[in-house]
Formats: structure tokens, sequence, C-alpha cells
């Protein structure tokens, strides 16, 4: 029989790497890395959050184990390129909301600048005061072949 266990609250946490690697398959397994979650398998999930969602440092995870998240990334073999991955996060007290953005040689000022806007509208639309907001992004120049991720891991809830 399968129990369920309700949480009063969620806790995320926030990782980003950025690397290079012989392929954009082993770059962005290398950005894994770095990020703390290149030995889990990943389970993209859509921007929500609970409103009680607590931010705190990434645990220990087991080596396969599965692992929610929102994962923003990109990579290129263009040497010279400007990789950006970005996550907007906004907490409210009824709920909380995840935007991704990335790209390539994308203007760094504008594009956190649309976060902000894009997690802003989600809580307004929603009717939602933020509580607490945060932007988390990484950057690279690709020397080769690069890759940079940035992850809301979902770590209880």
């Amino acid at each position: 029989m399968i129990q369920w266990i309700k949480f009063d609250y969620m806790k995320i946490s926030i990782v980003s790497g950025k690397k290079e690697g012989p392929t954009k398959l082993n770059a962005f397994d290398n950005a894994l890395i770095e990020a703390g979650i290149g030995d889990q398998n990943l389970i993209k999930v859509s921007s929500m959050l609970d409103g009680k969602t607590e931010i705190v440092d990434l645990p220990v995870f087991k080596p396969g184990e599965m692992i929610n998240c929102v994962l923003s990334s990109i990579c290129s073999d263009e040497p010279g390129d400007k990789l950006f991955s970005s996550i907007g996060i906004a907490i409210g007290e009824e709920l909380g909301c995840v935007v991704e953005k990335s790209g390539i040689n994308l203007d760094t000022d504008e594009s956190l600048k649309e976060v902000d806007e894009m997690v802003r509208y989600m809580m307004e639309v929603r009717g939602v005061e933020i509580k607490h907001l945060h932007i988390e992004y990484s950057e690279h120049i690709v020397q080769n072949i690069g890759s940079t991720v940035v992850s809301v891991v979902y770590v209880e809830h």
C-alpha cells in the first residue's frame, strides 16, 4: 500500500553550472555535475511552488535518485558564443512561481529584466503579493563546446 506524506512546506535548492565538453551532451552533463545534480535523474516539472517554500542548500542525493526540477539550459559549439541560462523565483503567502530563460549572445541586463518581469507577471495575474524574489543566472563564453544550466531542485514537498 502506498502511503502519501503531506508536508506543511516545500523546500527547494537553486543550483547552477557552466562547463565545456567534447560534445554538446558532454558539456551539458559537465555543467550538471558542476551544479551538483549530474548523478541524478532529473524530472522536469512546471513552475509552481507552495507559498511556504523555503530555499535551502542542496542536500546530498543518492546516485540515480529521481529528483524533480525546473531546468534552464543552453549549449553551443560556436566558439565565442555567450551562453545565458537563468531562473526567476517569486514566493508569496499562497504560492510561488518559477520562470526560466536561456539563450545565446543575449544582453545580460535585458535578459535579467525580462526574467524579473515574467515572474512578477505570473504572480500578478494570480493576485499574489511577492514576499521573496530571487533570480539566479549562469553565463559562459564558449571555448569549443559549452553549456550553462540553472535549476530549481525540489528537495521536499
